[in-house]
């Protein structure tokens, strides 16, 4: 990923909040010789540096992904940047985003224990915290059933890429100026993307 150094991340603390933020990812690699992507969530160890998932089991991305290094994406809140919100019209339109690039050699995961514990991990992620559901009360013969369904694995992180484009090369007044605009609005990647450009502001000062 092209990184120029004003939008480079380098905190590692900063990056794996992200990660676990933004889980529902891209999945990148070649498959019979072409390139090829699956969307799906992750689940990040840290002390492993390892990401968790699984495949459907039709799906055939894994029956030739451990000979190769894969690329994971997880991309965060965008959105369009206009000129027209400059104190200047010598300016062009420019997108603002957060995107984490994460390069790995994946294992197939055949530990029953791992694939539960795994699959538990993800299910607590995602429910809410008053939620009934628990995977633990799932009957055995049903879940052994699906987990025939799936082929669980594990990405040993071998290289990060993140970038954070939040307008830090334009000078402090526009970025303000960028940040009022985008609070003008509903959308939600409009303000998320406000939000982390507020926090880096206050960084810098």
């Amino acid at each position: 990923m092209y990184i120029p150094k004003h939008f480079k991340i380098d905190n590692e603390e900063v990056i794996y909040d992200f990660i676990e933020k933004y889980s529902f990812a891209t999945l990148f690699s070649q498959h019979n010789g072409e390139p090829y992507a699956t969307h799906l969530p992750l689940i990040l160890n840290k002390g492993e540096s390892a990401l968790y998932g699984h495949f459907a089991r039709p799906n055939e991305q894994w029956k030739d992904m451990e000979t190769q290094q894969v690329l994971v994406v997880f991309q965060g809140p965008h959105c369009y940047i206009s000129p027209s919100w400059y104190e200047t019209t010598m300016a062009v339109p420019t997108w603002n985003y957060v995107s984490i690039h994460l390069y790995g050699k994946m294992e197939i995961v055949e530990d029953q224990k791992v694939i539960f514990d795994s699959l538990n991990d993800m299910v607590n992620k995602y429910e809410s915290p008053d939620s009934s559901y628990n995977l633990k009360d799932v009957d055995s013969r049903f879940f052994e059933g699906m987990n025939k369904g799936i082929v669980a694995f594990k990405i040993k992180i071998t290289k990060i890429e993140a970038k954070a484009k939040l307008s830090q090369n334009h000078p402090v007044e526009r970025q303000e100026l960028i940040i009022k605009r985008l609070e003008n609005t509903t959308n939600q990647d409009n303000l998320q993307v406000a939000s982390l450009m507020k926090k880096n502001l206050q960084k810098c000062k």
